[in-house]
C-alpha cells in the first residue's frame, strides 16, 4: 500500500507570513536559528502574529547550521518547560529540521535518539503540539516533507529522520523571507531542490503522484537557479515553489544515493575545519550517481525524460543521459560549485587543493562507503551499490573521474 502525504494547509505568495494571525491555540513554541530572520524583522513579525492570535510565545533561538543531538535535546527541554501547542519553526533547513526533532521528543519524553532515526518507526505526534513550518532558504523544503536531518557530532555521521508523523501540519511558503538569502546560499539550496526532483523522479518508489511534481520542478529550477542566484527576484520567488514541489515529490517518492553520500561526507571531515554543505554536496555527486544508475535501463530511461522535459536534445537514451549530465555540471560552473571533492574549499568554492587531502579522504573511505550504504535514502535508489561500487562511486566524486562501472 503506497501513501502520499502533504501538511493539511500551505500557504504561499508573499505577505502568508500574516496566516500565523489566525492560528489557534494557548502558547507557541518559535525556532529559529543564527539572527537573519531577526535581523531582517521576520522574527518580531511572527512573534506578533501570533500574540494577535492570543497566544504566549518563547523563542528557541541560535540553532546551528547541521544541528546536533545536543541542540535537539536542549531544545526539547525548553519545550517541556514550556508546553506549547504549536511549534513554529522557521528559517532555513537546520532550524525546521532541529525543531522536528525536538517535537518528537517534546511529546515522548523518554525516547532515545537511537529510536528516532529508525525510518517510518515514530510513534504517533500531535498529542501535545501542532507544527508550522516557515522557510528563508529555496532548497530543503523540509517545511513540506516527512524528512529531518540531524548531526551526530561524536560520530560525524548526519542521520536522516524519517516518518510521516514529522510532516508538518502548516507549511508557510512566503518569497519574502528568501529574497535575504545570501548568494552562494541560493546556489547551494538551489542545487539541493534540484537533486530532489531527480532523485525523486527515479527513485524505485516513485508514482504517478510524485511524477509530476518532480518534473515540473526540475523546468522551473532549469528555467530560474541561475537567474535568481544573479539577483532576479521574480525568478527568486518562483525557485521558493519550486523547491517545494521538490519537496512534495521526495517527502513521497523518496531519494536515492546522491543523498546517502551527502549525508555521510557532509560532517566526516570536521576535524579538518569544515564541512562538505548538503547543497553542494548534491551538486557535486548528482553526475556521478546518474551515470552510475543509468547503467540500469530502467533508470536510464526516466533520466532520458528528464532531459527530454528540460529540452536538452540527443538521439538515444545515451545520449540523453549525457546531455543531462553535462547540463547539470554546466549550472554548477554557472553558480560557483566545484565538480569534486578534491577542488573543495573551506569556503564551499573552488580550490586548487581542497581542505580534504587525498590520504584522509582515501583512510576514511571504505567506513565512509559503509555509512552511506546504511542511509534510509539508499534502498529507494535504482541501482543498489556493493561496497566496492559505493567506495569507486566516492573515489569518482573525489578526483572527478569518469564513472563506467
Amino acid at each position: 500500500m503506497a501513501r502520499f502525504t502533504l501538511p493539511r494547509d500551505l500557504y504561499h505568495g508573499k505577505g502568508t507570513l500574516e496566516s500565523l494571525k489566525t492560528f489557534e491555540g494557548k502558547r507557541a513554541m518559535v525556532c529559529v536559528g543564527g539572527g537573519s530572520m531577526k535581523r531582517f524583522g521576520f522574527l518580531d513579525r511572527a512573534v506578533s502574529y501570533l500574540q494577535e492570535a492570543g497566544m504566549e510565545v518563547q523563542i528557541i533561538d541560535g540553532i546551528e547550521p547541521d544541528p546536533s543531538v545536543e541542540t535537539v535535546m536542549r531544545g526539547a527541554e525548553k519545550m517541556l518547560a514550556f508546553q506549547p501547542d504549536w511549534i513554529v519553526a522557521m528559517g532555513g533547513g537546520s532550524p525546521i529540521d532541529a525543531a522536528k526533532a525536538m517535537w518528537i521528543k517534546y511529546e515522548y519524553p523518554e525516547i532515545a535518539f537511537e529510536d528516532m532515526i529508525k525510518v517510518f518507526g515514530l510513534p504517533k505526534l500531535r498529542k501535545k503540539a501542532h507544527f508550522c513550518a516557515i522557510p528563508s532558504t529555496s532548497g530543503t523544503a523540509t517545511e513540506v516533507t516527512a524528512f529531518s536531518v540531524i548531526t551526530d557530532y561524536k560520530k560525524g555521521i548526519k542521520y536522516p529522520l524519517a516518518d510521516f508523523e514529522i510532516t508538518p501540519d502548516v507549511a508557510i511558503v512566503d518569497p519574502d523571507l528568501a529574497e535575504t538569502m545570501p548568494q552562494k546560499l541560493v546556489a547551494q539550496t538551489g542545487m539541493d531542490a534540484m537533486t530532489h526532483a531527480i532523485e525523486a523522479y527515479v527513485s524505485t518508489a516513485h508514482c504517478d503522484f510524485t511524477d509530476p511534481l518532480a518534473i515540473f520542478a526540475i523546468t522551473m529550477i532549469q528555467n530560474n537557479l541561475v537567474d535568481s542566484y544573479q539577483g532576479n527576484m521574480e525568478c527568486r520567488s518562483t525557485m521558493h515553489n519550486a523547491q517545494c514541489l521538490a519537496g512534495m515529490a521526495f517527502s513521497n517518492a523518496l531519494l536515492g544515493i546522491v543523498h546517502s553520500m551527502a549525508h555521510k561526507t557532509g560532517a566526516v571531515f570536521e576535524d579538518l575545519g569544515a564541512h562538505i554543505v548538503h547543497g553542494a554536496a548534491n551538486a557535486m555527486y548528482l553526475p556521478k550517481v546518474i551515470a552510475f544508475n543509468a547503467k540500469d535501463k530502467t533508470a536510464a530511461a526516466r533520466y532520458a525524460t528528464i532531459a527530454d522535459f528540460m529540452g536538452l536534445g540527443g538521439s538515444t537514451t545515451e545520449e540523453k543521459v549525457q546531455l543531462l549530465i553535462a547540463h547539470l555540471r554546466k549550472m554548477n560552473d554557472a553558480l560557483n560549485i566545484p565538480q569534486c571533492i578534491q577542488h573543495y574549499g573551506k569556503d564551499a568554492l573552488y580550490a586548487e587543493q581542497g581542505f580534504v587531502p587525498e590520504d584522509i579522504f582515501l583512510q576514511r573511505l571504505p567506513e565512509i562507503a559503509k555509512n552511506a550504504i546504511a542511509d534510509a535514502c539508499t534502498g529507494s535508489n535504482p541501482r543498489q551499490p556493493s561496497q566496492e561500487e559505493m567506495e569507486q562511486l566516492l573515489k569518482c566524486c573525489y578526483y572527478d573521474t569518469e564513472v563506467d562501472f
